[in-house]
């Protein structure tokens, strides 16, 4: 089937809310084996919505519409719909009592009838719905969702909040949208990092080439490459059959590079991972990344166990002083240099007794580099059972991108390092 997502909101175009909506519900609906040729969004204006939803139905089979839904004159995804459907709105009084309900339940000290004489009227708007469409309870809002059916054209309304549209979609939407399938559908991911998206793809081309069911699509992010294997099949079972050989062919020619094949898993959830299981503690040590690395270690529950502290020593003076990173060194090779990230790792270590140590110094921009030089110059170094490795790393791109891809690439650098050396 084939669906088609509209959000709505002038502030969507504005840019001053990412539509972090459209990636959830795309990401949803793939899972679904849905296809999704086009996303719109659109401001609050009344034509233009219009519009989008009229050539949303003759080419998609759902429409999933986020946004448009509370109580102001601006929300009108309800109304146009209606319009575009030939249908009354009417009152659905459970809507109306539970949308007073919400509210009387945040405002306290006042009698019953006076904490209903505070709630203006734009707000019973939200109770008003599509004549015959299918009321979906919102319990973390006010606004209500709707299923409408119209012939075989099926159009989700949601909230635009999405702490209020992600609890509603699963918790109804999603059931709802499974019955829609003839086919199962099944999703596998491989992450790897350590090669780039051109050669990745390069190294599966005959399998892409290939592929009929299941299907491979790659994505690159963030200085990774994840693939993701969906199959269809009558069965969850049979599905599974079909992607394990392609599985199976993809670990045999990525071997190492792959981090995980689960969708949940984060390089730094694997590199935590490994520490625990080896009993590992880290420390680590920071120039050009300023807290990046350090900081996504903490994101995981339980780094606390393996992770006791990081260095962030931007200034040469800060080297000097917690790593004890020679004035030798910085005078001859310079702060970014491969004998700085050694003396940066060894510092860390003996500062903190850990039993590994990463460190990352380099050239973020954009101003500062040199021929010999060039900004995105990193340089990552590893000390791990009384040894230290340093890589040499050409980043492109600006100053974010540089400091995020180190971090990846330190990660990477500190996951391989565990597994040459305790396997």
């Amino acid at each position: 089937m084939i669906v088609e997502l509209i959000s709505i909101g002038t502030e969507l175009l504005m840019g001053n809310i990412i539509n972090t909506n459209a990636n959830y519900l795309s990401i949803q609906c793939a899972n679904l084996g849905f296809s999704m040729y086009h996303q719109v969004t659109v401001g609050d204006n009344k034509g233009r919505l219009s519009e989008a939803i009229k050539t949303a139905l003759l080419r998609s089979d759902i429409i999933i519409l986020t946004g448009g839904l509370g109580p102001t004159s601006d929300d009108i995804t309800k109304e146009t719909l209606g319009q575009i459907l030939g249908r009354r709105l009417v009152m659905d009084q459970h809507s109306r009592q539970r949308i007073l309900s919400y509210k009387v339940k945040f405002q306290r000290g006042e009698s019953f009838d006076k904490e209903m004489e505070k709630i203006t009227e734009n707000n019973w708007k939200q109770a008003l719905k599509i004549e015959d469409s299918i009321v979906i309870d919102n319990n973390n809002g006010t606004a209500p969702g709707y299923i409408v059916e119209d012939d075989d054209k099926i159009i989700i309304l949601l909230p635009g909040p999405p702490s209020e549209m992600k609890p509603m979609f699963e918790k109804d939407m999603l059931p709802y949208l499974k019955r829609l399938q003839d086919k199962v559908f099944l999703t596998k991911m491989v992450k790897i990092c350590g090669i780039g998206e051109s050669q990745a793809e390069t190294m599966i081309m005959d399998l892409i080439n290939n592929q009929t069911n299941p299907t491979i699509a790659p994505y690159a992010k963030g200085g990774e490459v994840h693939f993701r294997i969906t199959a269809s099949a009558d069965t969850l079972d049979t599905a599974g059959k079909l992607i394990s050989p392609i599985i199976n062919e993809i670990e045999k020619r990525f071997a190492n590079n792959i981090y995980t094949t689960s969708e949940d898993v984060t390089l730094e959830e694997a590199v935590v991972k490994l520490l625990l299981l080896h009993k590992l503690t880290l420390v680590t040590a920071e120039s050009c990344t300023g807290g990046l690395l350090s900081g996504r270690i903490v994101n995981v529950s339980g780094s606390s166990e393996v992770f006791t502290e990081g260095f962030i020593t931007y200034s040469n003076q800060a080297k000097q002083k917690y790593l004890k990173v020679s004035q030798e060194t910085l005078l001859t090779y310079g702060a970014v240099s491969e004998q700085t990230a050694r003396e940066m790792a060894i510092g860390a270590i003996e500062a903190s007794a850990c039993d590994v140590s990463l460190a990352v110094t380099g050239l973020a921009g954009p101003g500062g580099g040199t021929k010999d030089k060039p900004v995105g110059l990193v340089y990552i170094s590893c000390h791990i059972g009384g040894e230290t490795i340093v890589r040499e790393y050409q980043f492109k791109g600006n100053r974010d991108k540089i400091r995020k891809r180190s971090v990846v690439a330190a990660l990477d650098l500190l996951r391989r390092s565990i597994m040459d050396v305790y396997g």
